[in-house]
């Protein structure tokens, strides 16, 4: 039964014409799969870790120059933000004085070159759905193309399978929704076969740096360069102090039986572990998507094991159309890039400030970053202004959709800087001009408005 299934998957794969070193990595996890590997990693079989901290790092000038010389810079972008309603790409969104992520992102690689030098080549992993749009909006960019270098490559696609007998699901209705992403864990995949890691290699360039399109602390930072050059490493990746949002977040950790690092995610956690995954002084340390990786080091790994990392799995239980609960069962095979932190011997962690990670993933995240918590300067890096970044949440019946969050903040977003929290119930549109100091809560059975100029503060009523 396994093996039809996995050959009927193989073949629908070489028909929709995905690589074949996609196809074969497939098959990796496809056999672990079938022969009951779930990807836990059980709170017994590990340690807590510490790290050293980039604060405490010293890099000369010269090294931190020559180190981002020698980087490219890889962008995750193929996700379409359709948890914010979106059905395009996310780093579209518009986040300040009219620039999107996109925007942004351009504005401060093409600084950066002109400081130091460097070719500093920007590269994008999107999907199919996400490339035409990214490249129509990065074709004002005349100067961002590195000559003999893409500005992007395609991560895979795989077939998702029916639970119940691990066959490749069919859904006539949408047939886009028969595939799915392998998750990031693609990108070295990827990488490979597009001939896009050889490309970087003999163009001469070391390092890659890789990080999220929607997260704008991701710089280049030659300082974090510079470290990572300067310690030998072949493969590394920013921590941060986990906070009471990350509770339910993936963490760091040492494996009790080799001593190898691992990135232990929620999905790889088993239910009786789930309060350790949660005790933020246990497991301090989660994941900013932040890597570091020498070029050559990767593809010498890459080819002794055929092309295949062998990340952890990561078994991923859905429904075959996320939006419809009654559709059957599925199952999506994934790693995450992360994971690789365990298979390099000499893998390190450097811990940085938040301000390195400032992610996206719903509205709450996105009025934070549109407000003046943060300022933008002419090296187009977020500059955390606030003392501490307010928590926001809001109505999600009202604002976790881009559309109408947006027509409910249609003067842009409150002064949040004196903010330390802001929550909101019902359907409130906020006038020009509106501040919020200390710890707001709104809460409204009717539509409302907050005045412009409103000052919200602890104990106000708007």
């Amino acid at each position: 039964m396994g093996s039809a299934g996995l050959q009927k998957a193989r073949d629908k794969m070489a028909a929709a014409g995905v690589d074949g070193v996609a196809v074969d990595t497939f098959a990796h996890y496809y056999r672990l799969l079938e022969h009951g590997e779930t990807g836990m990693i059980p709170e017994s079989s590990i340690d807590p870790v510490d790290m050293e901290s980039l604060s405490d790092v010293q890099v000369a000038d010269d090294d931190a120059a020559a180190a981002v010389r020698a980087t490219a810079v890889i962008k995750l972008n193929g996700g379409l933000g359709t948890s914010m309603g979106m059905d395009r790409a996310k780093s579209l969104l518009c986040v300040r004085r009219g620039l999107s992520f996109l925007d942004i992102i351009a504005r401060q690689v093409l600084h950066l070159r002109s400081v130091y030098g460097a070719p500093l080549p920007l590269i994008f992993m999107n999907s199919f759905r996400t490339s035409a749009d990214t490249m129509a909006a990065l074709a004002r960019y005349e100067d961002l193309p590195v000559e003999g270098l893409p500005l992007e490559f395609l991560q895979n696609k795989e077939p998702k399978l029916l639970a119940k007998d691990l066959s490749p699901a069919t859904y006539p209705k949408d047939p886009d929704l028969e595939w799915c992403p392998p998750g990031h864990g693609d990108l070295y995949t990827a990488l490979r076969g597009t001939g896009l890691l050889d490309q970087l290699i003999e163009a001469g360039f070391r390092y890659a740096f890789v990080s999220n399109s929607d997260n704008l602390g991701a710089v280049p930072d030659p300082k974090v360069a510079g470290w990572f050059a300067s310690s030998g490493a072949p493969f590394a990746i920013e921590a941060t102090r986990r906070t009471p949002s990350d509770k339910k977040g993936g963490h760091f950790a040492r494996r009790k039986s080799d001593g190898r690092l691992v990135l232990r995610e929620t999905a790889q956690t088993l239910p009786e572990d789930q309060a350790a995954l949660a005790d933020l002084e246990r497991h301090r340390f989660c994941s900013t998507n932040n890597l570091w990786f020498d070029l050559v080091a990767m593809q010498n790994e890459l080819d002794r094991r055929d092309g295949i990392l062998g990340l952890p799995l990561i078994r991923n239980v859905k429904t075959l159309d996320p939006a419809d609960k009654s559709t059957p069962e599925v199952i999506q095979i994934e790693t995450a890039m992360g994971a690789a932190i365990e298979v390099f011997e000499g893998s390190q962690l450097i811990e940085v400030g938040r301000d390195r990670f400032v992610p996206v993933k719903t509205t709450n995240d996105l009025l934070v970053l549109r407000s003046d918590v943060y300022d933008i300067g002419k090296d187009f890096v977020l500059d955390q202004v606030a003392v501490e970044i307010p928590y926001v949440d809001l109505d999600a019946h009202y604002y976790k959709l881009v559309g109408d969050f947006d027509k409910r903040f249609p003067e842009g977003a409150p002064s949040m800087r004196k903010a330390q929290s802001l929550k909101v119930a019902g359907d409130w549109t906020f006038g020009h001009g509106v501040q919020v100091v200390g710890d707001v809560e709104l809460d409204a059975t009717t539509a409302k408005r907050v005045p412009a100029d409103s000052v919200l503060s602890t104990g106000s009523d708007a």
